[in-house]
């Protein structure tokens, strides 16, 4: 079964606009939780333009006070600073990421090649404190073998073209096409899957009956987009309900 996690980052976004305390992103986990989400995201930039240190230790303490079973997943590029973070706030499960510091937004996969002297020791060192270990990659069934290499538990596979093309039917079918070959690929390698960037409800419908499974979607734009229609706890039900491959 596909879990939910719901990313935060859109609510510290929004909140750090404005130098106040609103809108509060641990009554909002709370509710996304207690709604049925399986985990939150976060993840803490340098610049802490949307998720801050603090928000990480706040929702590491909800999740040890009234929510003992969800998990908490802290995404970043593998600094120190990001280190030592996700130690002290014992997340998890880690995504690390290939961003540099002035990026917007995750857009693309790690080199795990060029990459695996980084990659592998900073993954053993992670599992060594217990926790999971995905690594982004791109929707390339030829980088799963390199990116099992790494040591990693899964791969978060980077769905942002597959959720970009949905004014072009014919590319979103051949970029689930990429996604679906990269997942087998990535089960051959021992690897667990999970996928993430610009879903949608009406795109994670197909996207779970495609691949079923995928052990894990992090949804978290057009979460809270929708969150301003329906509300959190509504909007979080109807993701599960994509999550099952299923429609209102």
């Amino acid at each position: 079964m596909t879990v939910l996690s719901v990313n935060m980052n859109v609510a510290g976004l929004l909140r750090n606009r404005r130098n106040q305390p609103w809108p509060n992103m641990v009554d909002l986990a709370r509710r996304a939780l207690s709604a049925g989400a399986a985990s939150v995201t976060v993840h803490p930039r340098p610049d802490e333009r949307h998720t801050k240190a603090s928000d990480v230790r706040n929702l590491r303490a909800l999740i040890d006070a009234e929510f003992p079973d969800r998990e908490l997943n802290v995404e970043g590029y593998p600094d120190d600073r990001f280190l030592t973070l996700v130690h002290d706030f014992r997340a998890d499960q880690v995504t690390l990421v290939p961003d540099a510091p002035e990026q917007p937004t995750s857009d693309h996969g790690w080199d795990f090649v060029e990459e695996r002297n980084l990659l592998a020791p900073v993954v053993a060192r992670l599992k060594a404190n217990g926790q999971r270990v995905a690594v982004f990659a791109d929707a390339d069934a030829g980088v799963m073998g390199d990116a099992a290499a790494t040591g990693a538990d899964r791969v978060e596979l980077y769905t942002g073209p597959y959720g970009g093309a949905h004014k072009n039917l014919k590319t979103q079918a051949n970029e689930l096409d990429c996604l679906a070959a990269a997942t087998v690929e990535a089960s051959r390698n021992g690897l667990d899957v999970n996928a993430g960037h610009d879903l949608t409800v009406e795109n994670l419908t197909p996207l779970v009956r495609r691949i079923p499974d995928l052990a894990e979607v992090s949804v978290g734009h057009a979460l809270f987009c929708d969150t301003l229609t329906f509300g959190i706890e509504k909007t979080v039900q109807r993701y599960l309900l994509a999550c099952e491959g299923r429609t209102e």
